[in-house]
Protein backbone atom coordinates (compact mmCIF):
# COMPACT_ATOMS: atom_id res chain seq x y z
CA UNK A 1 0.00 0.00 0.00
CA UNK A 2 1.36 3.41 -1.01
CA UNK A 3 -0.69 5.30 1.61
CA UNK A 4 -3.58 4.76 3.98
CA UNK A 5 -6.63 6.35 2.33
CA UNK A 6 -8.19 9.34 4.08
CA UNK A 7 -11.23 9.06 1.79
CA UNK A 8 -12.62 6.64 -0.76
CA UNK A 9 -13.78 8.14 -4.06
CA UNK A 10 -16.08 5.91 -6.10
CA UNK A 11 -16.81 6.40 -9.79
CA UNK A 12 -19.85 4.26 -10.59
CA UNK A 13 -19.72 3.17 -14.23
CA UNK A 14 -17.52 6.05 -15.45
CA UNK A 15 -17.57 6.67 -19.18
CA UNK A 16 -14.90 9.27 -19.96
CA UNK A 17 -11.25 8.30 -19.41
CA UNK A 18 -9.87 11.82 -18.76
CA UNK A 19 -12.41 12.31 -15.97
CA UNK A 20 -11.25 9.13 -14.24
CA UNK A 21 -7.63 10.14 -14.78
CA UNK A 22 -8.22 13.56 -13.26
CA UNK A 23 -10.05 12.04 -10.28
CA UNK A 24 -7.09 9.70 -9.83
CA UNK A 25 -4.73 12.66 -9.73
CA UNK A 26 -6.90 14.36 -7.10
CA UNK A 27 -6.92 11.15 -5.07
CA UNK A 28 -3.12 11.04 -5.04
CA UNK A 29 -3.02 14.70 -3.99
CA UNK A 30 -5.22 14.11 -0.94
CA UNK A 31 -4.37 10.47 -0.08
CA UNK A 32 -7.74 9.08 -1.18
CA UNK A 33 -8.39 5.71 -2.78
CA UNK A 34 -10.20 5.62 -6.12
CA UNK A 35 -12.71 2.86 -6.82
CA UNK A 36 -14.06 2.20 -10.32
CA UNK A 37 -17.29 0.20 -10.62
CA UNK A 38 -17.89 -1.77 -13.82
CA UNK A 39 -18.95 -1.51 -16.51
CA UNK A 40 -16.37 1.08 -17.48
CA UNK A 41 -16.61 3.17 -20.63
CA UNK A 42 -12.89 2.63 -21.27
CA UNK A 43 -10.05 0.19 -20.76
CA UNK A 44 -7.90 0.58 -17.65
CA UNK A 45 -4.86 0.95 -19.90
CA UNK A 46 -6.60 3.65 -21.99
CA UNK A 47 -4.16 6.28 -23.22
CA UNK A 48 -6.44 9.15 -22.23
CA UNK A 49 -6.95 7.78 -18.72
CA UNK A 50 -3.21 7.54 -18.18
CA UNK A 51 -2.60 10.89 -19.89
CA UNK A 52 -5.00 12.70 -17.54
CA UNK A 53 -3.36 11.02 -14.54
CA UNK A 54 0.09 11.68 -15.97
CA UNK A 55 2.93 10.30 -13.91
CA UNK A 56 0.73 10.19 -10.78
CA UNK A 57 -0.98 6.94 -11.76
CA UNK A 58 1.78 4.81 -10.23
CA UNK A 59 1.22 6.61 -6.92
CA UNK A 60 -2.54 6.00 -6.87
CA UNK A 61 -4.31 3.56 -4.55
CA UNK A 62 -7.14 2.17 -6.68
CA UNK A 63 -9.32 -0.87 -7.31
CA UNK A 64 -11.96 -1.95 -9.76
CA UNK A 65 -15.18 -3.56 -8.48
CA UNK A 66 -17.28 -5.73 -10.76
CA UNK A 67 -20.63 -4.42 -9.48
CA UNK A 68 -22.29 -2.23 -6.85
CA UNK A 69 -22.77 -5.19 -4.43
CA UNK A 70 -19.13 -6.17 -4.94
CA UNK A 71 -18.04 -2.60 -4.15
CA UNK A 72 -20.16 -2.42 -0.99
CA UNK A 73 -18.71 -5.70 0.25
CA UNK A 74 -15.13 -4.65 -0.48
CA UNK A 75 -15.57 -1.24 1.16
CA UNK A 76 -16.90 -2.92 4.29
CA UNK A 77 -13.92 -5.28 4.32
CA UNK A 78 -11.61 -2.26 3.97
CA UNK A 79 -13.21 -0.61 6.99
CA UNK A 80 -14.55 2.34 5.01
CA UNK A 81 -16.76 4.88 6.76
CA UNK A 82 -20.05 6.52 5.87
CA UNK A 83 -21.17 6.69 2.27
CA UNK A 84 -22.16 10.00 0.63
CA UNK A 85 -23.76 9.94 -2.82
CA UNK A 86 -23.90 12.86 -5.21
CA UNK A 87 -26.66 13.83 -7.60
CA UNK A 88 -27.77 16.97 -9.41
CA UNK A 89 -31.31 15.99 -8.31
CA UNK A 90 -30.54 16.04 -4.57
CA UNK A 91 -31.64 18.95 -2.40
CA UNK A 92 -29.15 18.74 0.48
CA UNK A 93 -25.82 20.45 -0.26
CA UNK A 94 -22.39 18.86 0.08
CA UNK A 95 -21.39 21.53 2.63
CA UNK A 96 -24.24 20.65 5.01
CA UNK A 97 -22.65 17.46 6.37
CA UNK A 98 -19.61 16.61 8.47
CA UNK A 99 -17.24 14.33 6.62
CA UNK A 100 -15.17 11.85 8.57
CA UNK A 101 -11.86 10.23 7.68
CA UNK A 102 -12.57 7.02 5.79
CA UNK A 103 -15.84 8.27 4.30
CA UNK A 104 -16.88 7.16 0.83
CA UNK A 105 -17.81 9.71 -1.86
CA UNK A 106 -19.88 8.13 -4.65
CA UNK A 107 -20.31 9.73 -8.08
CA UNK A 108 -22.34 8.38 -10.99
CA UNK A 109 -21.54 8.10 -14.65
CA UNK A 110 -21.30 11.25 -16.70
CA UNK A 111 -24.36 10.70 -18.91
CA UNK A 112 -26.89 9.63 -16.28
CA UNK A 113 -25.53 9.95 -12.74
CA UNK A 114 -26.21 7.27 -10.16
CA UNK A 115 -28.99 4.75 -10.80
CA UNK A 116 -32.25 5.43 -8.95
CA UNK A 117 -32.11 2.02 -7.25
CA UNK A 118 -28.93 3.15 -5.49
CA UNK A 119 -30.01 6.70 -4.64
CA UNK A 120 -33.53 5.73 -3.55
CA UNK A 121 -32.09 3.18 -1.11
CA UNK A 122 -30.08 5.94 0.63
CA UNK A 123 -32.06 9.22 0.44
CA UNK A 124 -30.51 10.49 3.69
CA UNK A 125 -27.02 10.13 2.17
CA UNK A 126 -27.74 12.01 -1.08
CA UNK A 127 -26.01 15.37 -1.64
CA UNK A 128 -25.67 17.94 -4.39
CA UNK A 129 -23.26 20.67 -5.44
CA UNK A 130 -25.43 23.71 -6.16
CA UNK A 131 -25.33 25.38 -9.54
CA UNK A 132 -27.55 27.66 -11.57
CA UNK A 133 -30.48 26.02 -13.40
CA UNK A 134 -28.85 26.80 -16.74
CA UNK A 135 -26.31 24.05 -15.98
CA UNK A 136 -27.63 20.47 -15.96
CA UNK A 137 -24.60 19.18 -14.06
CA UNK A 138 -20.94 19.85 -13.36
CA UNK A 139 -18.01 17.86 -14.73
CA UNK A 140 -17.43 14.62 -12.83
CA UNK A 141 -13.78 15.27 -12.02
CA UNK A 142 -14.60 18.80 -10.83
CA UNK A 143 -17.31 17.46 -8.54
CA UNK A 144 -15.00 14.89 -6.99
CA UNK A 145 -12.36 17.56 -6.35
CA UNK A 146 -14.85 20.04 -4.88
CA UNK A 147 -16.23 17.54 -2.38
CA UNK A 148 -12.89 15.92 -1.49
CA UNK A 149 -11.32 19.27 -0.70
CA UNK A 150 -14.36 20.25 1.37
CA UNK A 151 -13.71 17.17 3.50
CA UNK A 152 -10.07 18.20 3.94
CA UNK A 153 -11.11 21.77 4.78
CA UNK A 154 -13.40 20.46 7.50
CA UNK A 155 -10.66 18.34 9.02
CA UNK A 156 -7.65 20.60 9.04
CA UNK A 157 -7.06 21.86 5.54
CA UNK A 158 -3.99 19.75 4.88
CA UNK A 159 -3.47 16.87 2.51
Amino acid sequence: MRYAPRLHVVLHEPEIPPNAGNVGRTCVAIAAKMWLVRPLGFQIDDYYLRRAGLDYWDELEWEVADSWPDLVQRLAAAGAGGMWMFSARATRTYTSVSYQPGDVLVFGKESAGLPREITSAHPDRLLTIPSRPQVRSLNLSNCAAIVAYEALRQWDGTA
